[in-house]
């Protein structure tokens, strides 16, 4: 299936390794002109090379730590100028702090808020001046099967901030419907891809982790980084025009919510 995404552009923040990484392949790999972001200097530009080498679309690396409030408008200015467009944005940026509620910091809620949500919601505000001019955009957050629906204790920070990445792009859906710009999130279960936490675990204890996996995960394995890719690719694209203000679980049926 052609998704129409020849020429587009399209933004991924932590595209450096792992899903972000996954979800700049497979846009570069339709035709898309990515900019991808990342903290560490040699990550996002070997990342880049190897997209290019690859998909042999024109990728862009920056060097940017999107938790400082600057980082986000020059990482959208850089890619606009870069390519003179902006099409497309995944909000992929992130990461976890496991902690019981009663020790965690304000500290702690900070950088989690920072990473999690308000980067993301920054850096939407920095493109949405260039998508309302084309009349064009599609809107990509990326938060958790934790989002959806509780995961335990000790994840306090985490659920709160990946439950409001959904709201947050929930209402912005509906805000931006009128001058053509559609905004989904998805929410990924349980992934495995080198380097990750779950490859970690699996290496240390793979007892431990086969029995979660044969516990939690009905299809009998982890997910890949390239499926949450190919789900994030098809809601960038026209073919899914009719497609707003969803969230859409890439979990392999790991989470039990019923909406």
């Amino acid at each position: 299936m052609d998704l129409g995404l020849k020429e587009r552009v399209a933004l991924v923040s932590g595209g450096s390794r792992g899903i972000g990484r996954a979800i700049a392949r497979a846009l570069a790999a339709e035709g898309c002109r990515v900019a991808i972001c990342a903290r560490t200097q040699a990550e996002v530009e070997k990342a880049a090379d190897e997209i290019r080498a690859a998909t042999g679309s024109e990728v862009v690396p920056f060097t940017v730590d999107l938790t400082h409030r600057s980082a986000t408008q020059r990482f959208a200015d850089g890619a606009l100028e870069a390519f003179g467009r902006i099409d497309v944005l995944v909000n992929n940026v992130g990461g976890n702090l496991r902690k019981p509620f009663e020790e965690t910091t304000d500290e702690d809620w900070d950088e989690l808020l920072e990473l999690n949500l308000l980067a993301s919601l920054r850096l939407t505000r920095c493109v949405l001046p260039v998508m309302k001019r084309s009349g064009y955009g599609s809107i990509i957050f990326v938060s958790s099967v934790w989002g959806r629906e509780a995961g335990g204790p000790g994840m306090s920070i985490y659920h709160t901030t990946k439950t409001a990445v959904i709201s947050a792009a929930k209402v912005l859906a509906l805000e931006l419907a009128p001058v053509g710009i559609r905004v989904n999130s998805v929410a990924p279960g349980s992934i495995r891809f080198p380097g990750g936490s779950w490859d970690r675990r699996a290496r240390d204890d793979p007892d431990k982790v086969a029995k979660f996996v044969a516990d939690n995960m009905p299809l009998g394995r982890f997910g890949s980084a390239e499926e949450v890719a190919a789900l994030v690719a098809f809601l960038a694209s026209e073919r899914a025009s009719l497609i707003t203000g969803a969230c859409i679980p890439a979990d392999g049926g790991q989470g039990k919510s019923m909406i």
